[in-house]
């Protein structure tokens, strides 16, 4: 991950903590600027605008994830051992958290307006698509592809639960349900 300046780092550490706590992006630069303990000059001066540092607070977000998913898969062994890494990469406790949800929430919103939030959103889609179905084609072969766009979008889905309804899910549970249905998959071709 390319490290971020310490003031660039406040302001997205702020930015994706004030998203989580209002929900939405109804925060200004200024809120988020206060909240990194810099002016609001300083934010524009470094983004430009609110959609800009929402972006990089994104971008922050995906790094973060990337990095534990590549130093998962260095210690996976096998196929299975390796969709098993990602698959609790993506509700680590870095991860599956409150603010990062409610960003990653609003980040789809946005990609219905932004090209930008568009692109950044589709490369996570392909790699977590592209890591998947690598793992899975030598356990079911030519189902690979489709097996991996479910598994997906059970990620994508249980996000979207903990959003509504917080209480009823944690990390590991949401990683057992991932787990399970996997196991599920890879029983049909048993």
């Amino acid at each position: 991950m390319t490290a971020l300046p310490a003031r660039k780092l406040q302001l997205v550490e702020a930015a994706i903590h004030e998203i989580g706590t209002t929900g939405s992006l109804n925060v200004t630069v200024g809120q988020i600027a206060r909240r990194a303990g810099v002016s609001p000059a300083l934010a524009f001066h470094y983004f430009g605008d609110k959609d800009r540092l929402f972006l990089a607070a994104m971008r922050h977000i995906l790094s973060i994830y990337g990095e534990e998913v590549r130093a998962a898969l260095k210690v996976s062994a096998t196929p299975r051992t390796r969709i098993e890494a990602v698959i609790r990469a993506s509700f680590s406790p870095a991860n599956f958290r409150c603010e990062v949800i409610a960003a990653w929430l609003n980040f789809y919103v946005l990609a219905q307006q932004s090209t930008e939030a568009r692109r950044l959103l589709s490369v996570y889609h392909r790699r977590l698509q592209s890591n998947l179905t690598h793992d899975l084609r030598p356990l079911i072969g030519e189902r690979a592809p489709n097996c991996a766009q479910r598994l997906g979008g059970l990620i994508d889905g249980i996000y979207l639960r903990f959003a509504v309804n917080p209480g009823d899910t944690t990390g590991h549970s949401a990683t057992a349900h991932v787990l399970r249905a996997l196991e599920l998959e890879l029983e049909i071709t048993a």
